[in-house]
């Protein structure tokens, strides 16, 4: 920028200042250990602003959340970044128009500001950029310093802009003013001391966009949406191509973007112009483009809701094909009880909770006698019935908190949470007398007996005597061994 031009600028008497709740906004936005309660503090101070945020967040851009009643619900609502950048937003732009002189292009600026960053924060939405209060405090910024040259040098100025109906070349600013308004804006940015980012935004503003930056992006493209909204015609298309072509060579959208974003703003525009003061009128000229998007969106928010809900439904079902895949891979496919694998997962499980909540927990190997007879005489087919039938039966006679798994051929595990050794030994000692008294096959109109063996290990509350679930197996089969060496039929117990 021209020394002269930065000259002018500061001994510009009418040049906007921030107001003094804007300068503790921008420290606190400069300082990393700032936090919701001293952004909330600084801004009460202000009643004006306090009911500023208080309509944002119960505004449509916030839309679907609860009703909010207080300053520190909004601020908690918004978060300390969206809180810092919509109060140095409105506080800024209060004062930016209070500057007197040319009040008629100044309420065009004014405008252009706020279509801007209306423009900017839905182009961030469509681009999927989460610093969307950064992005509109960038594109309502934008143009301050059109502004000052207005403050600074109003008669040039003017003399330029032809009433605002056509955007002036960059070139034509710099030949009268020694610099042109990007470069004016971000010299104040420096000088208000604003957050970089705000700064690299409003330098950047007029450039070309780079689709690797597109946050710079949006607001560049944001800058050209409004020059079209704002305009008094387009016969030749000139502002629209315009417009799209920073859309597009920003990578922040294709070629109907355009449309769909001018139907968006004519949605929102009357909201969000009250949250400004100002009013937005939807333009004559692009009435029929905003009428034609207004129907390609309901028609592509249809289709949306109908893919979205047939997304829902694959999703539903492959998670009900994932649960039944996995739920298979752990059960033992021919009795339907868990398979060992599982188990061990669940013993481990079980042992550790046990032992943090200080209860007790007992295992039981269970192994059917004389099995391997009954697969001599009947076959294995016989066999198979009687390990589902039985597995059935030390399904229905425990707790639903009980495990039960096929530990290999014809020996189950049991898994009792919470039950003592007393406990556990009544539990396999009425299975016991259900299987003996219940046949688990027929076999040629015969019904089918078995008897089974078990051995019973019990970690008892506070006690330290098995150190881990190994252990606990290891007692549980020695208590099955000795049952079976006195005679079978029968429920032995570890150290008994």
């Amino acid at each position: 920028m021209h020394p002269d031009l930065e000259s002018s600028l500061l001994h510009c008497r009418n040049l906007p200042s921030p107001p003094a709740v804007a300068l503790q906004i921008i420290e606190l936005a400069q300082d990393p250990d700032a936090d919701l309660a001293t952004a909330a503090r600084v801004i009460a101070m202000d009643p004006a602003l306090s009911a500023r945020l208080l309509r944002v967040a119960n505004s449509p851009l916030y839309a679907g959340r609860r009703r909010v009643e207080t300053l520190a619900q909004a601020t908690t609502m918004l978060g300390l970044n969206a809180t810092l950048s919509l109060a140095l937003g409105f506080s800024l732009a209060r004062g930016l128009r209070s500057t007197s002189g040319a009040a008629a292009e100044q309420e065009r600026l004014w405008k252009r500001s706020v279509l801007s960053a209306l423009a900017a924060r839905l182009l961030g939405e469509h681009a999927g950029l989460e610093r969307l209060e950064d992005l509109m405090l960038a594109g309502l910024l934008q143009d301050i310093g059109a502004l000052a040259l207005l403050q600074a040098r109003p008669d040039a100025w003017l003399a330029l802009q032809d009433g605002g109906r056509m955007p002036v070349p960059l070139e034509r600013e710099r030949e009268v003013f020694g610099g042109d308004h990007a470069e004016a804006g971000a010299w104040l940015a420096q000088r208000w001391q604003l957050p970089t980012y705000l700064c690299e935004a409003i330098a950047a503003s007029e450039g070309d966009p780079d689709p690797s930056n597109t946050f710079h992006a949006c607001v560049i493209a944001s800058g050209a949406v409004a020059t079209l909204w704002l305009a008094d015609g387009d016969a030749d298309g000139t502002l629209r191509t315009a417009a799209e072509a920073r859309i597009q060579a920003g990578g922040v959208g294709g070629p109907g973007t355009l449309d769909s974003l001018l139907a968006q703003m004519a949605s929102a525009s009357q909201n969000f112009g009250e949250l400004f003061d100002m009013r937005i009128v939807q333009p004559a000229h692009l009435h029929a483009i905003i009428e034609q998007a207004r129907e390609l969106l309901v028609l592509r928010n249809l289709r949306e809701i109908q893919e979205t809900a047939r997304a829902r439904r694959e999703a539903d079902a492959s998670r009900e094909r994932i649960r039944d895949l996995t739920e298979q891979t752990r059960r033992d496919p021919l009795t339907g009880v868990y398979n060992r694998m599982q188990l061990e997962e669940a013993l481990e499980h079980e042992f550790a909770a046990a032992t943090a909540a200080g209860h007790p927990l007992s295992i039981a190997f269970v192994d059917l006698d004389g099995f391997k007879l009954i697969n001599d005489r009947h076959g294995h087919l016989v066999g198979d019935q009687v390990l589902r039938q039985f597995a059935q039966t030390l399904q229905r006679m425990l707790r639903a908190t009980d495990l039960v798994a096929r530990y290999g051929g014809e020996e189950f595990l049991v898994v009792l949470a919470d039950s003592s050794e007393a406990t556990a030994t009544q539990v396999l000692q009425r299975i016991l007398e259900e299987t003996a008294r219940a046949p688990m096959a027929v076999v040629d109109g015969h019904p089918l007996y078995v008897t089974f063996s078990a051995g019973v290990a019990t970690r008892e509350a506070g006690d330290n005597q098995f150190a881990n679930p190994r252990a606990l197996l290891q007692a549980a089969d020695q208590a099955l061994y000795l049952a079976k060496r006195r005679g079978r039929n029968q429920v032995g117990q570890h150290g008994h």
